[in-house]
């Protein structure tokens, strides 16, 4: 690979790695993204659960945090589009925010149905 094509490639990662430190940054949802899925990660890494279950919690987050990031790009450009408030912005916000809503909500369900029996087992034994 030549080195343009190398220092390209590096500078896509430090760019999508600033948006990731900006929606941290200035997103409070997303912190509440990051307790859920920390907590997920340590609930299924205590319960050992199998391969395939990790791959669809894993999925399901993936989704959420993409919701999240997707959602915190539309907001800034209809910010940029209608610096103004105007009732199509609000619209396109809100519907931002339903889709990581709709994202969030399957998760959970998903959350529940594979972390759901096998911490009621546990408990039960303990």
């Amino acid at each position: 690979m030549s080195p343009t094509r190398s220092a390209s490639r590096l500078a896509s990662f430090a760019h999508a790695f600033a948006g990731l430190a900006h929606v941290l940054r200035t997103q409070r949802n997303a912190w509440i993204h990051a307790v859920a899925s920390l907590s997920v990660i340590l609930l299924a890494a205590w319960l050992h659960l199998p391969g395939i279950e990790w791959a669809l919690l894993v999925l399901a987050m993936a989704i959420v945090w993409m919701a999240e990031f997707i959602n915190s790009a539309l907001e800034a450009t209809v910010d940029l589009a209608s610096p103004q408030a105007h009732p199509l912005a609000r619209l396109g916000k809100d519907v931002g925010a339903a889709a990581v809503l709709i994202a969030a909500a399957a998760a959970a369900v998903i959350g529940l149905l594979i972390l759901g029996p096998p911490l009621a087992q546990r408990l039960l034994d303990a």
